[in-house]
């Protein structure tokens, strides 16, 4: 069972798991439709979908418990794994709407887990999370500015690996976004401890792909390159664009769900994402894109960052890898930039 199977990390953990030969069922609304508008709803998705074999979508919403319930009931003892992938994703759009983003974010998954631990006890739990539950830690880091990006002091023990879940969330600014995926972080958690589950949480960073709709409040990399690819001026916010990012495929995401259902259960927490080389600053990938395209790519600066914005996250993998070895990123920077800047 995947919740936002449309979504990007859903679609490609659709297209994994029916690969692998299971059946899936698939949960969403378009919910994306109503939050970043026409240009980034996932409805075309579906077709696309349509051919893989074993895949079945129920156009349900997350917050309607009785509808979820159904639908677990519907599949009573026979879901191997649920893949929890639907969420509202912006820290901007949060705070126009903070109960419904509380109420998708943190509501739905309590639902979820209880519809789980009622009528499937034994599949396991996987929960995509994000790395806004350290809120603003990671910008009061040794820091240093360079000429494209900002990075960590050589000596620091993060510095080239990348940040391990060893940071506190607790006493930072987390944004409103990130307290209602703290929340719901933390439940998933809670019903591995207390009630049994096999629970995998994934604080993922930025994950990207072609299949990515991205938006101006979300989806930075595929954002970035839709509008270099279209000739359009692409506005940096805050930090002088020297913001780092590691960046993951969707597709690398799903294979590490995979690997999750595929090994005897467990429960654990796993800071996810693509590394220092698929890092980049937001000039550097302007650069690239620039680079790629033959032709500079037009950009504005605004000086006020977001709320809450983190100024260098690289994500240290090495507890998922040791847990499931032979997984790792497959792409560098300029490998995603080059395949989202073909994406016409």
């Amino acid at each position: 069972m995947v919740t936002g199977a449309l979504g990007l990390v859903g679609a490609a953990a659709v297209r994994r798991l029916t690969a692998m030969g299971l059946e899936v069922v698939g949960i969403d609304n378009d919910m994306r439709r109503t939050f970043f508008g026409d240009a980034a709803s996932n409805a075309a998705t579906h077709d696309a979908l349509k051919q893989c074999k074993g895949f079945r979508l129920v156009e349900a919403d997350i917050r309607d418990t009785d509808g979820i319930t159904k639908v677990f009931r519907r599949h009573l003892g026979a879901v191997q794994a649920v893949i929890h992938a639907a969420a509202q994703p912006s820290h901007d759009w949060a705070a126009t709407d903070p109960t419904t983003d509380f109420a998708i974010n943190a509501t739905a998954t309590l639902a979820l887990l209880e519809a789980c631990r009622e009528h499937t006890p034994d599949a396991r739990f996987l929960c995509v999370s994000t790395n806004k539950v350290y809120g603003d830690h990671p910008n009061h880091l040794p820091l240093a500015e360079g000429a494209t990006r900002m990075d960590l002091d050589p000596s620091h023990p993060f510095h080239d690996r990348g940040i391990d879940e060893s940071m506190s969330i607790d006493q930072t600014r987390h944004s409103l976004f990130g307290v209602s995926k703290t929340a719901a972080d933390l439940m998933v958690q809670e019903y591995g401890d207390r009630f049994g589950l096999a629970t995998s949480v994934f604080r993922a960073g930025c994950i990207t792909g072609e299949d990515h709709h991205g938006a101006k409040a979300h989806g930075f990399l595929s954002y970035l390159c839709r509008v270099a690819r279209e000739g359009g001026t692409y506005e940096v916010i805050g930090h002088d664009g020297k913001q780092v990012r590691d960046n993951l495929h969707a597709d690398d995401l799903a294979d590490a769900f995979a690997r999750v259902i595929a090994a005897p259960p467990s429960s654990g927490v796993y800071n996810i994402g693509g590394g220092r080389k698929a890092s980049c600053s937001i000039l550097e990938a302007l650069d690239i894109a620039s680079e790629i395209l033959a032709r500079p790519v037009s950009r504005t600066f605004t000086k006020a960052p977001r709320y809450g914005d983190h100024i260098w996250w690289i994500s240290d993998t090495s507890r998922f890898q040791n847990t499931y070895p032979g997984w790792s990123p497959s792409h560098t920077a300029k490998d995603l930039i080059t395949r989202l800047l073909a994406d016409v």
